[in-house]
């Protein structure tokens, strides 16, 4: 997904644009890891930071402040392809998916991406092309990459949020999809869910006592 480009950003020399991008959903036991990428605009909102360390509230109202002023697009890589790459190939995939998004929408190749942790897709993604630089702790100190945490912890919560409304007994709403207590006694009472990665221990063992 991803939007048009709006009028209130204005138009970047080729090559000079720098793309921000984070992910969400590496550690949950259930549903996708979603990444998002971004382009500031100027001036950039105010407050970024680690989506982490914001309330939801506050998170809430820099998604849409992100999402009218500046260019955005997210990635998302399910379960299934989860299990089947491993959560680090998913998430790889997931930030490729997000950059090769906005490109798409903005018809302009960035001169640089900017991702958080020690590594990027580089080297591990074929579809990659753009040159890469990872940022350990960016989602705090680069605002394009607050700007991408953001965005891709609001899209997956809302996510994991619809998927609780099937399967209310886990408690996705809340834990978005993590082992919290609630969530490992739900998943010993109800089993696992289409949902759930069979490749993560907790979700395993429990199939193997199936």
């Amino acid at each position: 997904m991803a939007t048009p480009m709006p009028s209130e950003v204005s138009g970047s020399l080729k090559g000079s644009l720098v793309i921000g991008v984070d992910e969400a959903g590496r550690g949950p036991l259930a549903g996708p890891v979603v990444a998002g990428a971004v382009v500031l605009c100027k001036p950039r909102p105010s407050g970024l930071d680690d989506s982490k360390k914001l309330s939801g509230k506050r998170r809430g109202e820099l998604e849409t402040v992100i999402k009218r002023r500046c260019r955005w697009a997210v990635g998302v890589v399910d379960v299934e392809e989860i299990d089947r790459l491993n959560i680090f190939g998913a998430t790889m995939l997931a930030m490729t998916r997000a950059v090769q998004a906005l490109c798409e929408v903005i018809g302009e190749e960035p001169g640089e991406v900017l991702v958080d942790g020690n590594m990027t897709p580089f080297g591990r993604r074929t579809e990659w092309r753009w040159n890469a630089r990872a940022i350990v702790g960016g989602d705090a100190i680069e605002p394009c990459i607050s700007a991408a945490s953001i965005i891709a912890k609001e899209h997956r919560d809302r996510i994991m949020r619809d998927l609780a409304l099937a399967h209310p007994h886990y408690g996705w709403e809340r834990n978005a999809g993590y082992g919290t207590a609630q969530h490992l006694a739900a998943l010993r009472l109800h089993g696992a869910t289409p949902h759930h990665r069979r490749s993560f221990a907790p979700v395993a063992q429990l199939e193997l006592l199936v």
